[in-house]
């Protein structure tokens, strides 16, 4: 299995149940492991054999620009979802983390794997 990644994705979002966090929008990391739905591009070295970073952040940010979610547990849940379905990928690890939401701590989140491993 072929597996591209994204590592320390910064993104502003309104995300939380308080509040404040549904009008302060607050840094979020996103990190991503999303497995290929083919190696089919590691022998062309064609990119429409393969997926693109550019659009896939460019999802995800539009994504995020445009909604509000109460728990990095379904924003997380919804990245997955955006992967398997619309970029088609047989699998992905999404790790989704406030920053500096917890004092003493340099980040809080969560971490969901969705789909099968081939």
């Amino acid at each position: 299995m072929d597996i591209i990644f994204l590592r320390e994705l910064k993104i502003d979002t309104l995300i939380g149940v308080y509040e404040w966090e549904k009008r302060v929008p607050q840094t979020l990391q996103i990190d991503l492991d999303i497995a290929l739905p083919s190696s089919r591009a590691c022998a062309t070295d064609n990119i429409d054999d393969a997926l693109n970073y550019a659009d896939i952040v460019r999802r995800i940010q539009d994504e995020l620009a445009n909604r509000h979610f109460n728990l990095l547990e379904a924003l997380a849940e919804h990245i997955a979802q955006i992967l398997l379905n619309d970029f088609k990928a047989p699998w992905a690890k999404v790790s989704v983390a406030k920053l500096q939401a917890i004092r003493g701590s340099k980040m809080v989140g969560i971490s969901i794997e969705r789909g099968q491993v081939k």
